[in-house]
């Protein structure tokens, strides 16, 4: 870490961990050795203008296209909105609160522009999670979307830090764009350093206290010249699409830093579930998407009639991709779903596969930039085939904000990223489960993905999550719940068969043993399934007397 910052406000450097708490940090690749003063946000978009393609389509929304130059000159004068009327200085945390459109993603630019630091947030978390946040970053100033202003008004009043709310998308004398109408058109970057933070990504995590990962300006460039150069590949004619939040890294990567980074569009959906995303494409032509396993396999059930043929490369993450719903996309579109595994202390993929290297039901290889190894509880890299801790270091990783669970994170060098792998003797990577989703049952181990994968190929099955159920002859038993496609009805019989279907997929000793049919599962606002909420039901069962089936 150099000794240069450009910020005035020291409390993002002071709140790093201690240097011999960091990852190791590798920039092998020429294009990973990035100036020692820099700002991501002249990379990202005042290059472009500079090079003469400003005329280009940056946005597509709903209400219109925004180009390149326009967006610019929307981002300059929110700059000096922030600097000139509310007092930003170099290292203030800015809170960010708005659906995904380019306002939103305006405000992303000008805070960084001008020497700050984003926190952008997710319009469905409500006052207690934003005043947590708010404390934890002490964050003093937030810009909000005025349709989203009911629960940043309660946050105020939760916490005494946040002093001071501007509203956007509003036409009040003291909104963002009056505020802006009046500014000149330029604003000149603040020279930060390459390993300033720019941005405080907070982990969609949904238990304990909210977990604030750092990142400087090097990391927004770091990961499109890995994993978006060397696997995705895009060019300036590419159009995205997806759904993922920006507030999610999965979201601002796929929507905004990959297709900046090559001058390329997006399409910005404030609702994109999966019949607004696919109503979108048919629309807009995109041709990249980027999405979960969950609205890819949802998508699948609405194809009859529908046109994606713009579409060329589809991109999940966020879970786990299931083979069947990767071969059910595959053979309804032809398309064939690059998978990977990122994380939000890495701030993006750092496993997958490119197109003519996908193997499936593996999540990839290392994307170039990155190593990873697959780790024993002693920190040894166990032998080919052999599950144990994915450890994984690159140009990015994580340093928590004030935050001891930094040690766990990392060790020797290595982020500790939580999941279970096994890799092959090619080198693929092969998901078992979260590390702390294993379920030991009669002293077996039992990824829960995996079962859940078996009764994913079953007609009958639209979603399904299973985790374990605590049993006093097996310690554990596999359970699933599962949520069943609209013709099918939840019975004995359909228990017996999915059973019997598992058992034909995988080792026997895999089966659950409970089946309880529900008409939903549990899911973050980014779409995982959370689980530690099945666990919940599945230990207090009695209390949800919902329709049920077990061998």
């Amino acid at each position: 870490m150099g000794d240069y910052t450009a910020h005035l406000d020291t409390f993002a450097r002071d709140n790093l961990p201690p240097k011999d708490q960091w990852p190791d940090f590798l920039f092998d690749l020429d294009d990973l050795r990035y100036p020692e003063r820099i700002n991501c946000a002249v990379e990202f978009l005042d290059r472009h203008v500079a090079e003469g393609r400003g005329g280009r389509t940056l946005f597509v929304t709903p209400d219109g296209d925004v180009s390149y130059a326009e967006f610019q000159r929307t981002v300059n004068r929110m700059a000096r909105v922030l600097v000139e009327d509310l007092g930003l200085v170099p290292g203030n945390r800015v809170l960010i609160r708005s659906a995904n459109n380019p306002t939103m993603t305006a405000a992303l630019f000008a805070v960084i522009k001008a020497g700050g630091i984003a926190v952008c947030t997710m319009p469905l978390l409500r006052a207690v999670e934003l005043a947590a946040i708010v404390d934890k970053a002490e964050v003093r100033l937030a810009l909000c979307d005025a349709r989203l202003a009911d629960e940043m008004e309660k946050t105020r009043a939760r916490t005494p830090i946040l002093e001071r709310i501007v509203h956007f998308t509003t036409d009040a004398a003291d909104g963002l764009e009056a505020r802006m109408a009046g500014k000149p058109d330029d604003f000149a970057a603040v020279d930060t350093a390459r390993d300033d933070v720019c941005l405080i990504g907070f982990t969609s995590g949904t238990t304990g206290e909210p977990k604030g990962t750092m990142h400087f300006h090097r990391d927004m460039l770091a990961v499109c010249d890995t994993y978006s150069k060397r696997v995705l590949r895009p060019d300036p004619d590419d159009r995205f699409i997806g759904s993922p939040p920006l507030a999610f890294t999965f979201g601002l990567g796929g929507l905004v830093l990959f297709p900046m980074r090559v001058g390329a569009s997006a399409v910005l959906l404030e609702t994109a579930t999966p019949d607004r995303l696919l109503e979108a494409i048919e629309r807009y032509r995109p041709t990249v998407c980027f999405t979960s396993p969950t609205a890819y396999r949802a998508i699948l059930g609405k194809l009859a009639g529908r046109d994606l043929s713009s579409l060329r490369k589809c991109v999940s993450a966020g879970e786990a991709l299931p083979k069947p719903t990767w071969d059910d996309w595959h053979a309804a579109t032809g398309i064939r779903i690059q998978d990977g595994i990122g994380a939000t202390e890495m701030l993006h993929i750092f496993i997958s596969a490119t197109l003519d290297e996908i193997r499936p039901g593996a999540t990839g290889k290392v994307v170039p930039g990155y190593q990873a190894r697959v780790v024993g509880p002693d920190g040894e890299t166990v032998p080919t085939g052999e599950v144990g801790r994915l450890a994984v270091r690159g140009p990015t990783g994580c340093r928590y904000l004030a935050d001891g669970r930094q040690r766990a994170y990392v060790q020797d060098g290595w982020n500790l990223t939580g999941d279970t792998y096994r890799v092959d003797e090619d080198g693929y990577f092969w998901y078992q489960a979260r590390s702390d989703d294993m379920i030991v049952s009669s002293g077996y181990n039992i990824a829960g993905p995996e079962v859940e994968a078996a009764l994913l190929s079953h007609p009958a099955v639209a979603e399904c999550g299973v985790v374990a159920q605590p049993d006093p002859d097996r310690g554990a038993i596999v359970k699933a719940y599962v949520v069943l496609k609209p013709d099918r009805t939840g019975d004995a019989d359909l228990t017996r068969d999915l059973q019997d279907h598992v058992k034909a997929e995988i080792a026997p000793y895999k089966y659950p043993r409970a089946v309880e049919y529900v008409s939903a599962l549990p899911r973050t606002d980014t779409g995982k399934l959370k689980r530690h909420e099945l666990r919940a039901w599945a230990e207090q069962e009695t209390a949800r007397p919902q329709a049920r089936g077990a061998a």
